[in-house]
């Protein structure tokens, strides 16, 4: 049967090794030890670079540490860059000295809120003026139904430590009692000023606000090393002939 001519194939190319000498003078392949013509980049044996880049010097110490470890060109701005940090160091530095005072309040403030508070009892108690039956020390007796009766607005009770203590907060329960009938039976003083001496003679004040009910109310104070501890008392309220102003319990209490 008559078929088609084959398709024609192209003969494949014959490849002839290029002579080379082997007496060739010139720098030496620093792999394979190949002598290598002058101005060749790789070796004519293993291809290796003949002139690699030299390796840069390392960095000092200090430019290791962050942020100067990054490598900079030169006039690439790192003097502007270590000038722009030296003072914002220094603006840290000049705040943190005059908000000193006022970041060791929040300090002290956070350490009062995450801690849990102690009760701590007076050494020592000391009224202006009581009634005999209603003495000072009435207000530390851990009952709500007795009372200390003062005459009228001045009246102050000293309470002083045996050791200066951080007090955290107070408890007062006003009137004569917590019961609501006999809290109305004798007047109220409805604000205190609080004096709080410190063992240097350092004094604090601060004016107190209760409510017009029975029953403790919670006050937090926030002041270091309180020594001695002096309420007085103000704004009377029912306050008519025959009654005196009651004050029935003074908690005080620490960090624990």
């Amino acid at each position: 049967m008559p078929v088609q001519p084959a398709k024609r194939v192209a003969a494949r190319p014959v490849v002839r090794p290029a002579a080379v000498a082997d007496d060739v003078a010139g720098v030496p392949c620093p792999a394979c030890g190949t002598a290598n013509q002058s101005g060749r980049r790789f070796c004519r044996r293993c291809a290796t670079p003949l002139s690699p880049t030299a390796k840069p010097d390392p960095l000092p110490w200090w430019r290791t540490v962050w942020p100067f470890r990054r490598r900079v060109r030169a006039s690439s701005g790192r003097g502007v860059r270590l000038l722009v940090i030296l003072v914002v160091v220094a603006a840290l530095c000049v705040g943190g000295f005059l908000l000193l005072p006022a970041g060791r309040a929040l300090f002290e403030d956070t350490r009062d809120k995450l801690s849990k508070a102690k009760s701590v009892t007076p050494a020592n108690i000391e009224a202006s003026a009581e009634f005999p039956r209603h003495p000072a020390k009435n207000t530390t007796d851990d009952l709500n139904n007795r009372y200390w009766g003062a005459p009228g607005e001045g009246a102050s009770v000293t309470y002083t430590f045996r050791k200066p203590f951080r007090l955290v907060d107070l408890i007062i329960t006003n009137g004569a009692s917590a019961s609501p009938e006999e809290y109305a039976r004798q007047g109220r003083a409805l604000q205190l000023d609080l004096e709080v001496t410190t063992p240097d003679g350092t004094e604090h004040t601060k004016k107190l606000t209760l409510s017009d009910k029975p029953g403790p109310q919670t006050i937090p104070i926030g002041i270091s090393n309180a020594k001695t501890v002096r309420l007085v008392l103000r704004s009377a309220t029912s306050l008519t002939p025959g009654r005196h102003l009651a004050l029935a319990e003074v908690e005080f209490f620490q960090r624990s």
